[in-house]
């Protein structure tokens, strides 16, 4: 496969990376650069690529790597790499940095339901601490006064408006879209095919055909294209043979010849792609369930006392277990406070909406709170029911009602409601 660097990335990181090494008189450099874009377009391929070509070491984290049952070990992980690429500059005399894959997944906010919790704002605030003092990263409980080497750091994600405002400033991260042209489009796709003997004008043809996929399409539309040799020779040695006739087998692993990479059959195959893309993006089943648990929930009735006929036992399992909670809210009395019925009103009177959430007192103090129900709420009625729920199934742990801006995504009240009762007050 000949890999094909855009001219465009290729100059963004470069630069960018030299600036870092070099000591410009009275210029700040930004030591962040954030690349961002659309999902699959080889973002971090691309980056892989121009680090081979310059010859630079890379330290990796993922964005998943951003988030840790126990509070801060995230943002010391990040620090204790940054001092580690810092040495390998030292030791090695050559370019190193620092890369962060999908950032924004690791420490973003896609929506009003996401949890914000004390790692997501320390890994914010440790990035932003190195971004203004990148020669002085110190780990927690120790103090080194020899400054370190600069370290670049390269990110990447999708959408960087979900990032804490304060990081992504001019001043602290250089940012950097990623959107490949058709001429990009054409060499990405012609390097991907190159050892199947499509002409340029089939490529072009081809990238034409499916100009709306990201890069990773075509990468899969050619893995596709192997699907029917496979299948082929699962027939042949037989199912349950296919363990011994791959890994381990006496004869060696089994060979194929080339497929048919005729362009009308990568048309079709990948027009079969799509199909799935669309049957994904408007099967909508969650939205659709979470709709049906909420009418039954608002529908459920309550009887005055918990018994069940053999007639009532084929109502359905939700029904009859949300019909139990509710009426356990009734049986143990738990009402609203005046004081928290006030808070909602004034919640939904401001075109908020509302969410509940919950925390055990072991994760209270790391502030890991977990929601209580799925979705958003509206509608006063609903919220009051629902709040009462939550609290009768949360007796023993801290809940507390949330306020959500839905046009600008964000939170804008957050009280608690209830408090376990201390066992020790000592």
């Amino acid at each position: 496969m000949n890999d094909y660097i855009s001219p465009r990335f290729l100059d963004k990181i470069a630069v960018h990376i030299t600036k870092n090494f070099l000591e410009l008189p009275g210029v700040r450099v930004p030591l962040i650069l954030g690349i961002h874009g659309r999902k699959g377009e080889g973002k971090s391929f691309q980056c892989e690529l121009v680090f081979e070509k310059m010859g630079i070491e890379v330290t990796h984290i993922s964005g998943g790597e951003l988030e840790s049952p126990d509070a801060g070990d995230p943002a010391r992980m990040i620090r204790l790499r940054y001092r580690e690429t810092a040495e390998l500059i030292r030791v090695r005399g050559k370019m190193c940095v620092l890369m962060i894959n999908d950032l924004d997944a690791g420490a973003g906010r896609f929506d009003e339901g996401t949890q914000y919790t004390v790692n997501t704002q320390m890994v914010n605030a440790t990035l932003m601490n190195i971004a203004d003092n990148p020669t002085d990263v110190q780990l927690p409980g120790s103090y080194d006064a020899t400054p370190l080497h600069r370290v670049p750091i390269i990110v990447t994600g999708n959408d960087f408006s979900t990032l804490y405002s304060p990081l992504i400033r001019d001043g602290r991260m250089e940012k950097f879209y990623w959107e490949p042209d058709r001429d990009d489009k054409v060499e990405i796709v012609g390097g991907i095919f190159a050892e199947d003997r499509l002409s340029r004008q089939e490529i072009e043809q081809l990238v034409d055909t499916f100009v709306n996929q990201s890069i990773d399409f075509f990468s899969a539309l050619r893995s596709r294209i192997y699907d029917e040799q496979i299948r082929n020779f699962i027939h042949q040695v037989g199912i349950e043979h296919v363990s011994l006739s791959v890994v381990n087998s006496v004869a060696g692993p089994p060979e194929f010849k080339k497929p048919n990479f005729g362009l009308s059959h990568l048309t079709e195959i990948g027009n079969l792609i799509v199909a799935e893309q669309r049957r994904v993006e408007n099967s909508q089943l969650v939205d659709e369930y979470n709709r049906l648990n909420r009418k039954i929930y608002k529908d459920a009735p309550v009887p005055s006392t918990v018994i069940e006929t053999p007639s009532q036992a084929t109502n359905g399992s939700n029904q009859r277990a949300i019909a139990n909670s509710v009426q356990q809210i009734k049986v143990s009395s738990t009402h609203l406070t005046l004081e928290t019925q006030e808070q909602i009103r004034q919640i939904l009177s401001q075109g908020y909406k509302i969410a509940v959430e919950s925390v055990d007192e072991r994760r209270f103090r790391t502030g890991s709170w977990q929601s209580c129900i799925t979705g958003l709420i509206d509608a006063e009625s609903d919220a009051i029911s629902t709040v009462e729920f939550c609290l009768a199934e949360n007796s023993g742990k801290y809940v507390r009602l949330v306020g959500i801006d839905p046009k600008a995504k964000r939170r804008v009240v957050e009280t608690i409601i209830q408090r376990p009762k201390a066992v020790n007050p000592s």
